[in-house]
């Protein structure tokens, strides 16, 4: 893999004149000024240049940085240069993007679609996930489409009913890389694989780079740009050319406090605060329920989200925090990924995540496009774990965040003395089947890594 200087990410929005140095058509420059987008971010100087050259890349960058601009404006820009677009009977799929959750492909659609509706005419977009049914789906698709945004399940859901074919895809974009691998993910994309055209620009995108990211460019993409703006490059070529970027403004906190008392802790920093919309995570479904049921009987404005709700459900809990008509939302790690919620003041973790890159995902959701935001971790000092997961947290991420004790909120106990974990592993010793899921899906992609 080979990854070419490149301009300094961290400082294309200063330096750069606008989109329209970076070769973009100047009706997508109008409609990115319409979006609210009057200049690049650094994602997005970095991915436009070789995008609109039809390279093939990997960006990795933090959340709330830009990269849903950095992959839409190349793949309208490849329509937009089709003469026969708005004529073109049946339509021919000539642009994909695959997303992990229906609310994040939702989201990248509404984006697409205004994105579109200025700049590029006659184009025909279709949202298709799982979760819904399918019919309304085949029937948008009844034609053609120009432009597909999918879950990897229901696009396959979609083939098998003959409802569309990926023979004529010329841009793809796998967006959150890394949450495409989970468990129930990696085989949907190895069915997919050999549907596609050989000879294609394809781009992966994410804010993390473990290894089956890594094996799943192998398979993906011919002779990959590796744009790292903020993590450590796969090798030691890569990691000489890898750039800074500005840092997300979030101030993290840590408070040691008892089990019992997390959620009147909550409450309480929520009034405290002042926070217009917090988004509380927690472990389980149960949870997310129990803890949202308990803030509601308070007097707050809260609702649940996992994804055991319906997708109306989970749309209008979205939608009702987006419109202030909400004040907290206590979700699962489905709204840990790639989710943008306008003034979002706080991120909670009443559970702490599953892992340093769950943790990273989880605070990115504040802090986002230069705005400030608080990052708030309860410690328990009645699990002895606790103090221990966010240790190796914080090792992960080469950052140490002060343990504080809130006044009345004092834990009955110190926190027990912990010893670091020679598996290095943040849940424990022992890895989780999906983590032995991962590393054999890496080690089987191996072989194939490199050129197409």
């Amino acid at each position: 893999m080979t990854s070419p200087a490149h301009a300094d990410p961290a400082h294309a929005t200063a330096a750069s004149p606008g989109f329209s140095s970076l070769g973009l058509a100047g009706p997508l420059v109008a409609a990115a000024a319409q979006a609210g987008w009057q200049q690049p971010t650094g994602v997005q100087a970095a991915v436009l240049p070789l995008a609109l050259q039809g390279r093939d890349g990997v960006a990795v960058a933090p959340t709330g940085s830009g990269k849903t601009g950095a992959f839409l404006l190349p793949l309208l820009q490849r329509l937009l240069a089709e003469p026969d677009l708005p004529a073109e009977r049946p339509r021919v799929l000539r642009a994909l993007v695959l997303a992990p959750t229906r609310e994040l492909a939702a989201q990248i659609h509404g984006q697409a679609l205004q994105l579109a509706e200025a700049a590029v005419p006659g184009l025909k977009s279709v949202l298709a996930v799982g979760g819904l049914s399918i019919n309304p789906q085949l029937m948008a698709l009844r034609g053609g489409a120009h432009l597909l945004v999918a879950t990897p399940g229901r696009l396959l859901d979609l083939i098998e009913h003959r409802a569309l074919r990926l023979d004529g895809v010329q841009g793809l974009v796998l967006d959150e890389a890394d949450r495409l691998l989970d468990l129930g993910f990696a085989d949907a994309l190895g069915r997919l694989l050999p549907l596609l055209p050989a000879h294609r620009q394809t781009w992966l995108f994410s804010a993390t780079l473990p290894e089956p990211v890594q094996a799943l460019a192998g398979q993906w993409l011919r002779d990959p740009h590796w744009l790292q703006l903020a993590l450590p490059a796969p090798d030691a070529a890569d990691a000489a050319q890898a750039q800074p970027a500005p840092v997300p403004a979030i101030t993290q906190r840590a408070i040691v406090v008892d089990s019992a008392r997390r959620t009147p802790l909550l409450r309480q920093l929520v009034h405290s605060q002042a926070w217009p919309r917090v988004l509380v995570f927690v472990a389980t479904q149960y949870a997310s329920e129990h803890v949202a049921d308990k803030l509601q009987r308070a007097g707050l404005k809260a609702a649940a989200l996992h994804g055991q709700l319906s997708s109306g459900r989970r749309r209008q809990a979205l939608a009702d925090l987006q419109a202030g008509r909400l004040q907290v939302l206590v979700a699962t790690d489905l709204a840990a990924r790639g989710l943008h919620i306008d003034g979002l003041a706080a991120v909670v973790n009443h559970d702490l995540p599953r892992s340093a890159v769950d943790y990273t995902h989880r605070i990115g959701r504040t802090g986002r496009a230069g705005a400030q935001g608080v990052a708030v971790s309860f410690v328990l000092a009645d699990a002895p774990g606790s103090e221990l997961h966010f240790r190796l947290i914080e090792k992960r991420q080469q950052l140490r965040v002060p343990r504080e004790q809130l006044p009345g909120f004092e834990p009955t106990q110190a926190l027990p003395p912990v010893a670091a974990d020679p598996a290095g592993g943040v849940k424990g010793r022992r890895k989780s089947k999906k983590d032995k899921l991962r590393e054999a899906a890496a080690l089987a992609a191996a072989p194939s890594r490199g050129r197409r």
